[in-house]
């Protein structure tokens, strides 16, 4: 009698997405647009959230534009003028809308 073990067994468990919290990450990105000029974006946020009010307040708050961008893929996106990656990653933290292991800023 072999026991038979299965060595990807754990890796396969977490890719598979059986887990609570998979993938409640919020990622804050920039995108580079024409010359000096950049845009920052953030997804990832829970559904209940407002992301109008959100967005109001960010705005305020870095003093840029911005807007909620309805995206096929990743679901509402929120655009901010200019490079607002580390920001935004405080402001998140600060109203309690995301924890700080639960953001990723990429770009840097």
């Amino acid at each position: 009698m072999t026991l038979l073990i299965d060595p990807f067994a754990e890796a396969n468990a977490e890719d598979s997405g059986a887990g609570p919290g998979t993938k409640d990450y919020v990622h804050v990105r920039i995108q580079q647009r024409n010359g000096r000029k950049s845009l920052t974006t953030v997804q990832g946020l829970k559904k209940e959230f407002s992301y109008n009010k959100i967005l109001k307040d960010l705005k305020k708050e870095f003093c840029c534009n911005g807007t909620v961008v309805q995206d096929p893929e990743l679901g509402q996106v929120i655009q901010l003028q200019g490079d607002q990656r580390k920001n935004v990653a405080t402001f998140l933290v600060q109203a309690g809308i995301a924890k700080k292991e639960n953001i990723k800023i990429h770009g840097f």
